[in-house]
């Protein structure tokens, strides 16, 4: 392995080449879109997105706010074959900050949530959009630090209570929030692009889902790949309204098992895998994974922001990973969200540019400049990779800052 270390601005910069290639062994874990922590997820992240556009729209800039901190408590429901409803609300607690005003002119916070919140469950989870209590927990009090002195008004008591969008201090310079990291590697392995792949076809629009109205959206999937065969187990719930019998039931998870051979068949030939499918059913009692909505949310299941599928889309446990709910946070200036999407690509865009494994960290330190993380560690496979072609990698990461918010706020990006 060589190892190469330089400082750019407050930048300290590593970069390893010839580091060793993953292990065959391979654990991971996908949670599909109906589950209650992806649900949590991509609302918090729908809500960044609204309040941030509806104040770029009236005052020209993203106002102080994050939404990362959101839950949900399952409600409760009755299920019968054939047939089913809610008999109690999920709640939808919207914990977080926001900016109430631009001097003079109020945002409507509340209607802005509520209606992002109605219009998400809409979507995603029909049934559920006319069973929600939706709880406001969103304050603006100010970050601490803020030192009281005569005569004076601390600066960041002006982050959540603007005078103008000129109190914002990242209009002038973008500093870290907070001291996080950020992480990536890529490629995917045939095996983690084949969890992915089934989870989205049982979880998403596809040919399976159009023709299976059954089909629920809660989809949970597990992998185990040894290298030369792979374990799967699967969560795949059905909706009740269209399942009127126990045989159709036990019937319909025969078709979902027939699906997955056939993918398997398609992405990994020659692989011997073995399926379990809701392996907590027990068909004499009939408790199965039969729900009325598709989505354990319905019935006393939890979701929060940050358990799920990291911003690639997975959880692997055997792969570089870091704790962060990046969903929900502020698109501008916070590293959790900011640097985790930027190592994933650069990550993925190393691995182009060399054709072996990379990795990327990309540490901060609160305060200090955005665009020079406090330590940048990049490991290559490839023992012949240029640092200076990987230098300026690195070098056009940090400057796409502003263009990665831009794309968070308009594009409609749900990370994970």
């Amino acid at each position: 392995m060589n190892r190469t270390a330089r400082t750019s601005g407050r930048s300290r910069i590593v970069i390893e080449t010839g580091t060793s290639q993953p292990d065959a062994t391979t654990i991971v874990e996908r949670k599909g879109l109906g589950h209650p922590d992806t649900l949590a997820d991509h609302l918090a992240e729908r809500l960044s997105q609204a309040y941030s556009r509806y104040t770029l729209e009236h005052f020209g800039a993203v106002l102080h706010h994050n939404f990362d901190k959101l839950a949900l408590l399952g409600g409760a429901s009755e299920v019968r074959y054939g047939a089913g409803g809610m008999t109690a609300p999920v709640r939808v607690l919207v914990n977080g900050r926001a900016a109430p005003a631009c001097g003079d002119e109020t945002i409507p916070v509340d209607d802005l949530v509520e209606s992002t919140v109605r219009q998400f469950f809409a979507e995603r989870l029909p049934e559920v959009a006319d069973q929600l209590d939706i709880r406001f927990h969103i304050t603006s009090n100010s970050s601490p630090g803020a030192v009281l002195t005569e005569g004076q008004t601390p600066e960041r008591n002006r982050w959540f209570a603007p005078r103008s969008v000129e109190d914002l201090r990242e209009r002038r310079i973008l500093l870290a929030n907070d001291t996080s990291l950020g992480t990536g590697w890529a490629p995917e392995s045939p095996f983690e692009s084949f969890v992915r792949e089934l989870v989205d076809n049982f979880s998403g629009h596809s040919d399976f889902t159009d023709t299976h109205q059954w089909c629920g959206t809660d989809v949970k999937v597990m992998g185990y790949f040894e290298g030369d065969r792979a374990d799967v187990v699967l969560c795949v719930p059905q909706k009740s309204p269209y399942v009127p019998s126990r045989a159709a039931y036990v019937e319909n998870k025969q078709t979902i098992l027939a699906e997955c051979r056939r993918l398997a068949g398609l992405r990994l030939p020659g692989t011997p895998v073995d399926f379990r499918l809701n392996v907590r059913d027990v068909p004499e009692k009939d408790e199965f994974y039969l729900t009325y909505t598709g989505s354990s949310i319905e019935s006393g299941d939890e979701g929060v922001v940050g358990r799920g599928n990291r911003v690639n889309g997975l959880i692997t446990p055997l792969r570089p990973m870091n704790v962060e709910g990046a969903n929900g946070k502020n698109p501008v200036y916070h590293v959790g969200k900011l640097y985790n999407l930027a190592a994933m690509r650069l990550a993925r865009r190393l691995h182009e540019e060399t054709g072996g494994h990379a990795e990327v960290h990309l540490v901060s330190a609160t305060g200090e400049r955005l665009d020079q993380p406090w330590r940048i560690l990049v490991r290559l496979s490839e023992p012949s990779a240029q640092v200076d072609k990987i230098q300026a990698l690195i070098d056009e990461t940090l400057t796409s800052f502003p263009a990665l918010t831009d794309e968070l706020v308009h594009n409609g990006v749900l990370l994970s």
